[in-house]
């Protein structure tokens, strides 16, 4: 007995040696907080939720990027967006996020990295997509110094396109749009495959989901419905207006 209390009380500082080595390895905390999202996702990311600290890499779909931000703008958090001058305020608010809350950025200009680097000193999740022929992965000083940035702030990174040590990887694909008949109608819902991919789970977890269904809601197939409450904005509006 004495020999396996000895061995146990041996093991304990090996454990966390090992744990500081791999949260260097990683870049981040491996018990760093989560952010929950949308329930759709839970059982696709690792953890559950949006791990703070980290960046994931994820397809160019803004009705995805707008589902993982909208649970964490609902409970209070500020999120930035950046590189993407097409999304607007309607947008935004059909899915839920608070726009008084919301920060745009449309065009960063050629020096993104150093906004978005700037942005996430201050907001706890920001979303960017790298303009046309930037390489994130040859980022050089300034992507190391954002890395550095986000652990320290804790800050989530949405990045539409490749990111080097991404927490995630996030993709769509197989996408089916319903409310089309023989050439004539509106679009009115898209179904289609969400895949997450990680350090953790190298093979892809996969989820059918509607994206958006036809009444704005957020359905995992074959789980029930979790709808994204659009923002009251008249205030917002007419402030804009003004």
């Amino acid at each position: 007995m004495r020999a396996i209390v000895r061995d146990q009380a041996q093991a304990v500082p090996d454990i966390h040696a090992l744990r500081d080595r791999l949260e260097r390895m990683q870049g981040r905390r491996m018990d760093a907080p989560v952010l929950p999202t949308h329930p759709a996702f839970t059982s696709l990311l690792p953890g559950g939720g949006l791990r703070s600290g980290s960046a994931y890499a994820i397809a160019r779909s803004m009705s995805l990027l707008l589902a993982l931000m909208a649970r964490p703008s609902q409970d209070g958090a500020w999120c930035g967006v950046v590189g993407m001058p097409e999304l607007g305020a309607e947008a935004a608010e059909k899915y839920g996020l608070d726009l008084d809350r919301l920060v745009f950025i449309p065009d960063p200009g050629p020096r993104w990295l150093a906004v978005t680097a700037t942005i996430a000193e201050v907001l706890p999740v920001v979303a960017v997509r790298p303009p046309a022929g930037a390489n994130s992965a040859r980022g050089g000083a300034e992507a190391t110094r954002l890395a550095a940035r986000l652990r320290d702030r804790g800050t989530v990174l949405l990045v539409q396109g490749p990111w080097p040590q991404a927490e995630a990887v996030i993709d769509v694909a197989d996408p089916h749009w319903t409310g089309l008949g023989q050439g004539h109608g509106y679009l009115a819902g898209r179904e289609l495959t969400v895949s997450v991919r990680s350090k953790r789970t190298p093979t892809a977890r996969r989820a059918r989901m509607l994206l958006p269904a036809a009444d704005g809601s957020i359905e995992l197939l074959g789980a029930p419905t979790e709808r994204l409450v659009p923002r009251e904005s008249a205030e917002y509006r007419q402030r804009a207006a003004g």
